[in-house]
């Protein structure tokens, strides 16, 4: 589907009004989305529409999306000695890192650092745990999220039933290294730390670059209303 097939059937959509969910949970927003528009349920990572990925948001939501994972090259310390050092323990008695970072220190003492061209998790120390670049970390972005179908939709409850209406949809494209360090600055984007020791090895689960739904469009240059 083409950008403009995808604008004149929005249109149509939007004509709609209310429409009830076709499945139930937190993914029958999308799920109903696409069964409008005609678009086959899919699990590949390929975009769904020429270049663009969908996505399907509830206004007055504000969950959490993992916008990547990135680890190439950035760990300064090795992640067994970090595990040893700063991990907390499960239920279980497992140590891992698995930790949310921002900018204020958490209760191990990391925190993340933002300069102008780097990004770095930091302990209070001033240690540097794990240090991206954020040339690459726009690179990454940018492979991952060329383009961004986003579509804002209210949402109500009625009987025990979700019923949505989609009300506007916006290509965004397009991200820099300056714009993605003024949201991590702002706490708009946050990084999650997961992994743990398993012995003498570590089982990393990629550390994830998060956002919340509602603050994507801060993270691109380029916003076009369809």
């Amino acid at each position: 589907m083409t950008i403009k097939e995808f604008a004149d059937k929005f249109r149509q959509i939007k004509e709609l009004g209310y429409i009830p969910t076709k499945r139930r949970g937190s993914t029958g927003i999308g799920y109903t989305l696409e069964t409008l528009l005609g678009i086959p349920e899919n699990n590949n990572a390929h975009p769904d529409i020429e270049g663009a990925e969908l996505k399907a948001h509830r206004t007055n939501g504000n969950s959490m999306i993992t916008l990547f994972t990135f680890n190439s090259k950035a760990w300064k310390m090795p992640p067994l000695e970090a595990v040893k050092r700063y991990g907390s323990f499960d239920k279980n008695g497992r140590q891992g890192l698995y930790y949310t970072i921002s900018l204020k220190p958490n209760s191990a003492g990391l925190f993340l650092d933002v300069q102008k061209t780097e990004i770095a998790v930091r302990h209070i120390s001033g240690e540097a745990i794990a240090v991206w670049q954020l040339q690459t970390i726009a690179d990454r972005f940018m492979q991952k999220l060329p383009a961004l179908l986003f579509v804002s939709t209210f949402t109500e409850e009625r009987d025990g039933v979700e019923y949505f209406r989609y009300y506007r949809a916006q290509l965004m494209k397009g991200t820099s290294p300056t714009l993605l360090a003024d949201q991590l600055r702002a706490e708009n984007v946050l990084v999650d730390l997961r992994l743990h020791g398993k012995g003498t090895i570590v089982r990393n689960h990629g550390t994830g670059f998060r956002t919340y739904e509602d603050k994507l469009p801060l993270l691109f240059n380029n916003i076009a209303d369809l």
